[in-house]
């Protein structure tokens, strides 16, 4: 071989490029979110859920807790940095991120007793032969539910939509008595939702970002921490809103406007999303599936509970009324005026802003994270498993704003429910 034909020396010493950052990174979030579902099972545990939904226990461990959360969060926000620059596997970072929100179902009901007011709904109707939309818990105040569930919602009859409501029916038949049973039940039902939520974001993202759209909802420590281990149901509501998308974005749109009308039946929250889709696809949206699911819905509703149902909205006015340490009202109003003026006042400047989002939406740009980071800034209610109203939208667009926001929002509420 003459020198003119022999290989380039590159070529004779280059060995296969292993990219082991993202993997690496992905376990060791894996592993500190194990670490929280650990900690929780110790003697004193401080963030376990409290009857009545009071949080105590040891402060040297809720530390433990934090640090780990917080490391946790660090890498995620190190994974979704690199997968931002490079390609990656679509099948090593989805089973990664099935890990990880799976792993708080080895522990037990974290941070909140929301999980048993899901149950006390459902055995107003199946034990009392009540109505939840109608009948408060506090008109049976002897059911093992009542004392468990947080004593704020005591009065106050359910705010869900009804696909929820049959969900909670149908957790009252198979729990029965058992509070065990209704903690795991709900806890491996919101983990089902973020494992929804994962494929139906890479679902709905454009084909080179899939790996990074799992990555953004799926290798989320605080996702898991609430959702796996707190047993949360708003991953559901997002991942019938992302497949809705994904459907539509596949030339099926009344089987996306299906989804749609099934994510409004779990809460009402996508009402916000969805005059924005409609302006971006200028009216090209499945209006006969989305006609026939809410039909179909709304009959099944009337036959469970009358019209009842429809007065699910009603509660949201005083959830509204309510305030959180983790909500910007809420911190504006320690320095000047109230918190609820500084509510009133965000609102209007929400509003404003939504102006301007409609009109980016009508331009053909979806910015649905910043939509929804900017609402919960509003808010003066902000518990933790709200980050999921930004970061799912955040996960399938071209939007940087919108995924700081999300970012943000995941940083700032990984704290709360931690008592130190």
């Amino acid at each position: 071989m003459s020198a003119s034909q022999a290989p380039p020396t590159s070529t004779l010493t280059a060995r296969p490029r292993v990219r082991l950052a993202v993997p690496v990174a992905g376990s060791a979030g894996l592993l500190l979110v194990a670490a929280c579902a650990a900690l929780a099972w110790a003697g004193d545990s401080p963030v376990a859920a409290q009857a009545g939904g009071r949080t105590a226990g040891d402060t040297a461990l809720a530390w433990a807790f934090l640090a780990a959360a917080a490391s946790a969060l660090l890498v995620y926000a190190i994974s979704v940095l690199l997968l931002t620059r490079r390609t990656e596997s679509l099948a090593l970072v989805v089973s990664v991120g099935a890990a990880i929100q799976l792993v708080p179902l080895l522990a037990p009901v974290l941070y909140s007793t929301d999980a048993y007011t899901y149950w006390d709904y459902g055995r107003v109707d199946v034990v009392h032969h009540g109505n939840q939309y109608d009948d408060p818990p506090s008109r049976f105040p002897d059911d093992p539910a009542y004392r468990l569930m947080g004593a704020q919602w005591h009065n106050t009859t359910s705010a869900y939509g009804p696909v929820l409501g049959a969900t909670f029916d149908v957790q009252a038949r198979v729990s029965g008595d058992s509070e065990r049973a209704a903690g795991g039940f709900y806890k491996v039902w919101a983990a089902l939702g973020m494992l929804l939520l994962v494929g139906a974001a890479a679902a709905a993202a454009p084909a080179r970002r899939r790996a990074l759209a799992a990555a953004f909802v799926g290798w989320n420590p605080l996702l898991a921490l609430h959702f796996a281990g707190g047993g949360h149901n708003d991953a559901w509501m997002l991942g019938f809103v992302l497949l809705g998308i994904a459907f539509a974005q596949r030339g099926r749109r009344d089987l996306g406007g299906a989804m749609w009308a099934v994510a409004i039946a779990i809460k009402w929250l996508p009402l916000v999303l969805l005059p924005l889709e409609l302006l971006r696809t200028r009216g090209r949206f499945g209006w006969r599936g989305f006609g026939l699911g809410a039909l179909g819905i709304a009959a099944v509703s009337t036959a469970l509970w009358g019209l009842h149902w429809v007065s699910a909205v009603s509660p949201l006015s005083s959830q509204l009324k309510r305030a959180s340490s983790t909500s910007l009202p809420y911190h504006l109003g320690q320095h000047a005026f109230s918190t609820w003026r500084w509510t009133e006042a965000l609102t209007v400047l929400f509003g404003l802003a939504y102006f301007w989002l409609a009109r980016e939406a009508w331009r053909g740009r979806r910015r649905g994270a910043l939509t929804m980071g900017l609402f919960c800034l509003s808010l003066a209610w902000l518990p933790p498993w709200y980050a999921t109203w930004a970061l799912a939208p955040a996960a399938i667009e071209e939007d940087t704003a919108g995924r700081v926001l999300a970012l943000g929002l995941s940083a700032w509420l990984l704290r709360d429910a931690i008592p130190l």
